[in-house]
């Protein structure tokens, strides 16, 4: 776990320099950036259709870890635009709080039930 904790630390130092970098060159005019690359269908568009697909996929795993409560569905949206600066920061969080990798990623309750 104390590896896992380190990834996720350097992931969100990494990144969030890279992401103050890049705000500071070119502003927070992402989504037009973002959906121009999609509609040219070229490899970058392609790159972020799957990396939205990543994205849509960790908002959902955070709502059902979240049994779909108000928590999980407020969680679900900020996991989405957020990336991976929400989710190191929130499996930090997770990590700390969990006794073991089963009940990280499934939480405590199902991990309690598990076989």
């Amino acid at each position: 776990m104390a590896a896992f904790r380190i990834l996720l630390v350097a992931m969100l130092i990494a990144l969030g320099a890279y992401t103050a970098v890049t705000i500071a060159n070119h502003g927070w005019n992402l989504l037009p950036v973002f959906f121009g690359d999609l509609a040219a269908m070229e490899w970058a568009g392609q790159f972020n259709a799957d990396f939205m697909s990543f994205l849509l996929l960790s908002a959902l795993w955070t709502a059902w870890r979240n049994n779909f409560s108000m928590q999980g569905l407020v969680l679900a949206p900020v996991a989405f635009f957020g990336g991976m600066l929400f989710l190191a920061i929130y499996l930090l969080i997770l990590g700390f709080r969990a006794k073991s990798i089963s009940e990280l990623v499934i939480g405590p309750m199902r991990a309690a039930a598990a076989p």
